[in-house]
């Protein structure tokens, strides 16, 4: 679970985007990362003894900073009014496809997958599903991994093309998946789960429903 101040510290955030209220209350944002990155810490711990491949990781290998990159955006916000935590072999910046877990008042989730890879590993992981596609259709539609993510991965706007890439006819059985450009499942978590004693367990549930997709992905790589 959480500390409810580490919540109340996102929300106050929230109301007061700016360095001076920032500076002002750099205690408490410490604590609540702290706070994050041990229930961060306790994740990889327990969840690495079903998958070794992250057991050498430390939270501050995985946490995101606050920091809002500014230089080409039009909200000049300087920080995110989120904790963010990519749970990948590695650390966040390697190629690998991870586990997140992502904080922030009224839209955390739990999940994990990849994000927008480069046009390489793209092409990889596009490779690895037409020719493995019943492996994967097999585990999208696996009753553990439908009970948490509902069977299906994330079809935001900015999710896929509109059209198979080149290479791939639009009959393909996996055309579907092959036109993703990201690959990535989540679990909403309330507030009230945030701050609750099942939250740990709520989160391994997840990573251990994700990590057949994880070990499908990832298998390009090794």
């Amino acid at each position: 679970m959480l500390q409810t101040t580490t919540i109340r510290f996102l929300k106050d955030l929230k109301k007061n985007n700016q360095k001076a209220w920032f500076d002002n209350h750099r205690k408490e944002y410490e604590n609540a990362k702290q706070d994050f990155g041990n229930f961060i810490q306790f994740l990889i711990d327990r969840h690495s003894k079903k998958d070794p491949t992250i057991g050498a990781l430390k939270a501050k290998d995985c946490l995101f900073r606050i920091n809002r990159d500014i230089r080409f955006a039009k909200d000049k916000s300087p920080y995110k009014t989120n904790f963010g935590a990519s749970i990948n072999r590695g650390g966040k910046k390697s190629v690998f496809a991870g586990y997140y877990f992502h904080c922030e008042p009224g839209e955390s989730f739990v999940g994990g997958g990849i994000w927008m890879p480069m046009p390489a590993e793209t092409k990889q992981i596009r490779q690895e599903i037409d020719y493995g596609f019943d492996e994967f259709k097999k585990i999208i539609s696996g009753k553990k991994f439908k009970s948490v993510y509902g069977g299906d991965l994330y079809r935001g706007e900015d999710a896929s093309l509109k059209k198979p890439p080149q290479g791939f006819e639009k009959d393909n059985p996996a055309a579907e998946y092959l036109k993703l450009k990201i690959w990535l499942v989540m679990k909403p978590v309330s507030d009230a789960e945030l701050s609750a004693k099942e939250l740990g367990k709520t989160a391994l549930e997840a990573f251990e429903a994700l990590q057949p997709l994880l070990q499908f992905i990832n298998r390009i790589w090794e």
